[in-house]
C-alpha cells in the first residue's frame, strides 16, 4: 500500500460527516433565530388582529391546543424531514449544519406556499358530525387525541431511531376517532365513524409510495450506471472528498426539492387541525373566510341559483321533504343518495343562500350567526362532494359543471387557511428539523446499507422522493417522505448489490406495519377518555 493510498485510507477511516464542525451553523444560526423571532411576532399579531372580533377566547384552552397541535408539527421536523438531509450529509456535499438549516428554510419556504389541498383532504376523514360540532366536548376529545396520539408514536419512533411517517400515524389516529366516536355513540344513534372510500385511497397513495420509492429507485440507480460510466460515483467517498460538481449540484438540488415538497405536503395536516381549533374554540372569527374578494357573495349567489336550476332537472315528481337539512346530514353521513336527497339540496341551498344574501360580505354576517351559517355552508360543501368527486347523482356535463363551480364558492368560505397559521406551522417544522434530524439521519445513512451510501445511489433516492412527493401534493394526497426516501435508500442497496442491514430494515417494516394499528388504538382510547374531561 502506497503513502498516498494509506493516508487516503485512514482519512476515510476517521473522518465523520456527523462529528465535522463548519462555519455555516456559526454563521446562519444567529440569522435563524432572527428569522424565528420575526415570525413569532408576526403569527402574534396577526393572532391579535383576527381575534378582535371574537366576543370570548378560552385563552388558557386555545394556547394550550395550539401547542400541542405545533408540536405535531415539531416533531414531525424530527422524523420526515432528517431523511431530507441524510444523503446530501453522507455523500459529503453539504456540511451536517448547513444542510439542516438549508432544508429547514425549504420547508418553511414550502409550507407557506402549499395550496391547502391535502390540509382539507385529511380533514375529510373525520365524522362529519365532529367538524360541524367541532366546538362541543365531542369535537375538543377529537382534535386533542388526533394531536396527543400522533405526538406520542411518532416520539417513541424517533427515540428509537426508526424511519417512521408522520402521515401513516395521523391517519391512525384519525381512523381510531372515527371508530371511537361511533363506539360510544348511543343506541340507535345516526353516528358517522370513517370515511373507508377517502380513507381507502389515501391509505393506497401510503402503502404504494415506499414501493414505488423502493422500485424506482433502483432503476434508476441502474439506468445511471448504464448511462453514466463514471466509477468514482458508484463508491463510497474517500474522507471528506466532494461530489463531483454536477451531482453534487443534483443531489443539494433534490434535497432541496425534497424538503420544499415536504413541508408543501406535510406541513398541510398541521394547518387543518389548528384550523379545526381555532374553528371549535373560536368561531366567531374563524368559522367563515371574512377576507376573500368583495365581489365574492355575488359569485356566491350567482353560482347557488344556476346549481338549483340544475338540481331541479333531476327531481322526481311526487318527492317530499319534511327537513332538507336533516335529510342532507343524513346523506353525507351515509354516503347515500335517494330521489328525497336531490329535493333536500335544493331547498337546503336556497334557504342557505337567502340567508347569506340578507348581508354585503361574510365579514358583516352576526357573530351569532357564523356558526350556524359555517356549518350549512360545509354540509352543503359535503354533500355537493358526493356529487361532484363520488358521482351518487348522474348529471349531464353542463349541470356537472354548475355543481363544480358552486362547489369551489362553497369551499371558498369554509375552507381556508389564513398566512399566519402557515407562517406558524412553517417555524415549528423548521425548528423540528434543525433539533431531532440527527438519530433518523444516523439511521438513513448508516443502518440501511451494508455498505457507505455512494453518491449515485443519493442522488438515485433523492430524485425519485423528490418527484413522488411532489406528484402526491398536486394530487392532494398525503404520502410519508420517510417511508419513499428510506425504501429508495434501501432499493438503491439492493440494485448495487451492497447488501441490507436486515436489522434495520426489519425494524423499519414492523414500524410501518405497527404505526397503524398503534395510532389507531392510541387515538382510540385517548378519544374515549378525553369525552369524560372535555
Amino acid at each position: 500500500m502506497t503513502d498516498a493510498t494509506a493516508s487516503s485510507s485512514n482519512s476515510n477511516q476517521t473522518y465523520h460527516p456527523l462529528e465535522h464542525r463548519s462555519k455555516w451553523g456559526r454563521v446562519f444560526l444567529p440569522i435563524f433565530a432572527s428569522v424565528l423571532l420575526i415570525g413569532v411576532s408576526y403569527v402574534g399579531y396577526e393572532l391579535a388582529l383576527d381575534l378582535e372580533v371574537a366576543h370570548s377566547v378560552p385563552w388558557l384552552m386555545l394556547g394550550l391546543a395550539l401547542l400541542i397541535a405545533l408540536g405535531f408539527e415539531f416533531v414531525n421536523g424530527f422524523h420526515d424531514t432528517a431523511n431530507a438531509v441524510a444523503t446530501v450529509i453522507y455523500t459529503r456535499s453539504m456540511p451536517a449544519e448547513l444542510a439542516v438549516i438549508w432544508s429547514g428554510f425549504f420547508n418553511f419556504l414550502g409550507v407557506l406556499l402549499s395550496s391547502g389541498a391535502v390540509a382539507f383532504g385529511i380533514l375529510a376523514l373525520l365524522p362529519v358530525e365532529l367538524i360541524l360540532q367541532v366546538g362541543s366536548g365531542s369535537g375538543l376529545a377529537m382534535v386533542f387525541a388526533l394531536l396527543i396520539g400522533a405526538i406520542i408514536w411518532n416520539l417513541g419512533t424517533w427515540y428509537l431511531g426508526l424511519p417512521s411517517s408522520s402521515s401513516h400515524t395521523l391517519i391512525g389516529s384519525i381512523i381510531g376517532v372515527g371508530l371511537a366516536n361511533q363506539f360510544l355513540a348511543p343506541q340507535g344513534t345516526a353516528t358517522s365513524g370513517v370515511d373507508w372510500s377517502q380513507a381507502s385511497s389515501i391509505g393506497l397513495s401510503l402503502l404504494i409510495s415506499p414501493l414505488i420509492g423502493f422500485g424506482m429507485a433502483a432503476l434508476l440507480l441502474l439506468a445511471m450506471k448504464f448511462f453514466v460510466r463514471n466509477k468514482q460515483l458508484y463508491e463510497e467517498p474517500k474522507g471528506n472528498q466532494p461530489p463531483p460538481w454536477w451531482i453534487r449540484g443534483l443531489l443539494i438540488f433534490t434535497c432541496t426539492g425534497v424538503s420544499f415538497a415536504h413541508g408543501s405536503n406535510d406541513g398541510q395536516k398541521g394547518m387543518g387541525l389548528i384550523m379545526l381549533i381555532l374553528i371549535g374554540l373560536v368561531p366567531t372569527a374563524f368559522a367563515l373566510n371574512r377576507t376573500p374578494d368583495s365581489r365574492y357573495l355575488d359569485a356566491y349567489e350567482s353560482a347557488s341559483q344556476q346549481v338549483e336550476t340544475a338540481l331541479q332537472k333531476y327531481v322526481k315528481p311526487g318527492a317530499t321533504v319534511t327537513d332538507a337539512q336533516a335529510e342532507v346530514a343524513h346523506a353525507v353521513q351515509n354516503k347515500t343518495w335517494s330521489d328525497t336527497t336531490t329535493l333536500a339540496l335544493q331547498q337546503f341551498i336556497h334557504s342557505t343562500s337567502e340567508e347569506i344574501s340578507k348581508y354585503p360580505t361574510l365579514e358583516a354576517v352576526p357573530t351569532s350567526l357564523v356558526t350556524n351559517m359555517r356549518n350549512e355552508i360545509y354540509l352543503i360543501g359535503e354533500a355537493l362532494k358526493l356529487i361532484d368527486k363520488n358521482k351518487l347523482l348522474p348529471m349531464q356535463a353542463a349541470d356537472l359543471e354548475a355543481v363544480k363551480t358552486y362547489h369551489h364558492a362553497v369551499d371558498d368560505a369554509t375552507k381556508f387557511i389564513p398566512p399566519w397559521v402557515k407562517v406558524a406551522v412553517a417555524l415549528a417544522l423548521g425548528l423540528g428539523t434543525m433539533v431531532g434530524w440527527r438519530r433518523i439521519v444516523v439511521t438513513v445513512g448508516e443502518k440501511i446499507g451494508k455498505t457507505h451510501l455512494t453518491y449515485g445511489q443519493g442522488a438515485a433516492a433523492e430524485v425519485v422522493a423528490m418527484a413522488t412527493i411532489g406528484a402526491a401534493d398536486h394530487l392532494g394526497l398525503p404520502v410519508s417522505t420517510t417511508h419513499v426516501l428510506s425504501s429508495g435508500v434501501a432499493g438503491t442497496m439492493a440494485a448495487n448489490g451492497s447488501g441490507l442491514q436486515w436489522s434495520t430494515v426489519r425494524n423499519m417494516l414492523l414500524a410501518w406495519v405497527l404505526t397503524l394499528p398503534a395510532s389507531i388504538a392510541i387515538a382510540f382510547g385517548l378519544f374515549v377518555a378525553l369525552r369524560q374531561f372535555v
